[in-house]
């Protein structure tokens, strides 16, 4: 290890504490994910407090987990000490003795935190009683655990205090709310989250009668999207002299270009792109089923210069890593999202929903506008039913207004 990342009058603290053995593999863990000499020293110093805190405890490195280090953080916040990425580092502190043996694994996706138990139940019973899909079972859990933090705030979540009003109200309170979400999946949480508990015996009658009913018309929204010149606008807004501009350059083109969802670019990795043939291989489709897509030459080219001037090294598989340190993949679909945020704001360009998908919708209705079939918008698109694709023909006024028939009684 190189001694530069430990303060001199550090190292015999370490030495004679139960977490020295660890410093080495964590600084050579962080020096992997990129982060700077100083920013590696900060870390050090912290984990030389905490392990100071050891030592005057009698503690070893087994008694560390995450009520510990919520105390350490908490006594540091009091004496003013930096806490400028303290929260960070001790996370990856603790994942590294979780992989050493040293403390206990959290079972993966489970949360930390008093719904964590309840959560964690209600996960499996979606995917093994209900057997929804992984992502599927994501966003519900994702909608319980907010129902939960609202109605129990930090104190101890108590299921057996829950009533039917409690997810009415919440139900309530979501449907005008800014930002809400698809207020669909959240009725459909709630219900099955009302199912679970009373079928599990932690309430003795059926909450899920109690969320009220949420009116949605098949069909009924008109996606929104962008014209071919305002996209082609939004796509030149990345500034390619910079390696930022040129990592979002090459993501925008993929949501624009094949339609890809959020989370199909985040989960993107290198062994995906058949470069010799042209062709991309999307793993993980929402409909659970894997698909091949031709590689346009302008995505093929802008891939190919962000990955050999601009991707960072590391361990990572992942295809878009965050530039600054922890040079990781991406931890959900809310940063292309903000890829795509950013690019529509530069250009000036203001939707109702601001995200990754609208370049979805553009190119599906701009295939439409150009005589494309919805058959082949659907398999372009990855869609199993054409009924989610019928959507888009609702923007093409022009091809409607060829079928529409003469009103009763109106003008010829």
């Amino acid at each position: 290890m190189n001694p530069s990342f430990i303060p001199a009058e550090s190292v015999g603290e370490l030495h004679r504490g139960p977490l020295g053995r660890y410093v080495e593999p964590y600084v050579a863990q962080v020096t992997r994910l990129g982060y700077k000499p100083e920013s590696i020293r900060r870390q050090v110093r912290l984990m030389v407090a905490l392990n100071g805190l050891l030592v005057q405890t009698g503690r070893d490195a087994r008694d560390v987990d995450s009520e510990l280090v919520a105390r350490f953080l908490q006594r540091r916040r009091r004496g003013r000490a930096g806490r400028r990425g303290a929260r960070a580092t001790l996370r990856r502190l603790l994942a590294l003795l979780r992989a050493s043996g040293v403390i206990a694994r959290r079972p993966c996706g489970e949360r930390s935190g008093p719904p964590a138990t309840v959560v964690k139940a209600y996960r499996e019973y979606l995917l093994q009683e209900r057997g929804l899909a992984a992502h599927t079972v994501y966003v519900y859990t994702q909608w319980v655990e907010r129902f939960l933090a609202w109605r129990f705030g930090r104190g101890p979540v108590r299921v057996r205090r829950l009533r039917g009003r409690d997810l009415t109200r919440f139900v309530q309170t979501r449907v005008h709310s800014p930002g809400g979400g698809d207020i669909g999946h959240l009725v459909t949480a709630l219900r099955a989250f009302g199912r679970f508990l009373h079928a599990s015996g932690r309430l003795a009658r059926d909450l899920s009668t109690a969320i009220p009913a949420v009116a949605r018309w098949s069909l009924a929204p008109v996606p929104e999207y962008l014209p071919s010149a305002t996209l082609e606008r939004v796509l030149a807004c990345c500034d390619r002299r910079t390696p930022g501009g040129r990592r979002d350059y090459a993501i925008l083109l993929l949501l624009a270009r094949l339609g890809l969802r959020g989370g199909e670019v985040v989960r993107l990795e290198l062994e995906d792109f058949d470069w010799d043939n042209g062709r991309l291989t999307i793993r993980a489709s929402k409909n659970g089923q894997a698909a091949c897509l031709p590689l346009p030459a302008d995505v093929g080219t802008a891939l190919a210069e962000y990955l050999r001037r601009d991707r960072p090294a590391g361990d990572s598989r992942r295809v878009f890593l965050r530039l600054p340190a922890p040079h990781t993949g991406f931890a959900s679909t809310a940063a292309i999202s903000n890829v795509a945020g950013r690019a529509l704001d530069r250009t000036g360009v203001t939707l109702g929903r601001q995200g990754a998908h609208v370049f979805r919708h553009s190119l599906a209705t701009t295939m439409l506008g150009r005589g494309a079939s919805l058959p082949q918008i659907a398999q372009i698109l990855r869609h199993r039913s054409l009924k989610s694709t019928a959507l888009y023909a609702k923007v093409e006024l022009e091809a409607l207004r060829g079928i529409a028939l003469p009103w009763p009684g109106g003008a010829p």
